[in-house]
């Protein structure tokens, strides 16, 4: 395939993409027919069907493309000099600053796990963001192997369970603070 012909394909994919978000956010996956889709995208239902199995398959590339911004934010919010405490807070914030773009909470908080279900859910967050959590845990609590997984898994439920509240209207700071505190206890307690 010629490089014109990829870039084309790569075109109209993102903006199938581009437009499912839209309705999925707007309207709900349930509600969103794909006749929607293509036209919000320009498009014939068959070049949605040439490049996604089905409607489920291009809201999974959409969960998977907002999986992915969430964990570049978290990424890219880190200075190389932070301890890795700091790191943990700094990425705890990004993560939240992540989850208000609009839309973005219902996706991957709502949406994802009843439409993908809860196993492809995890293993889209376990891919991304969850990585970095893992890895950050990892550092500022060397020696904890044994307890790393399941850590990671309920400290990732409790950003996810945040990130609705916060969405709801909830302050976000008292999250912010509660973080640090979570952090610093669980260091202090590893110390001991």
């Amino acid at each position: 395939m010629s490089r014109s012909n990829r870039e084309r394909t790569e075109q109209t994919r993102q903006a199938l993409i581009d437009a499912g978000r839209r309705l999925f956010v707007d309207k709900g996956y349930a509600e969103t027919a794909t006749p929607e889709i293509a036209a919000a995208a320009g498009m014939t239902r068959g070049a949605l069907y040439h490049h996604f199995e089905d409607k489920k398959a291009l809201f999974r590339a959409v969960v998977e493309g907002e999986a992915h911004a969430v964990a570049e934010a978290i990424a890219a919010c880190s200075a190389p000099d932070d301890t890795p405490r700091d790191a943990l807070i700094a990425g705890a914030a990004a993560y939240f600053d992540a989850m208000m773009a609009e839309g973005r909470t219902r996706l991957l908080l709502i949406e994802a796990p009843a439409v993908l279900g809860l196993r492809l859910t995890h293993a889209i967050d376990a891919d991304n963001a969850e990585t970095t959590l893992r890895a950050g845990l990892a550092a500022m609590l060397p020696g904890a192997d044994a307890a790393l997984e399941p850590l990671t898994v309920l400290l990732s439920a409790g950003f996810d369970r945040a990130a609705i509240a916060i969405e709801a209207g909830a302050e976000r700071r008292s999250y912010d603070q509660a973080i640090t505190v979570l952090f610093d206890s669980l260091a202090d307690h590893l110390r001991r």
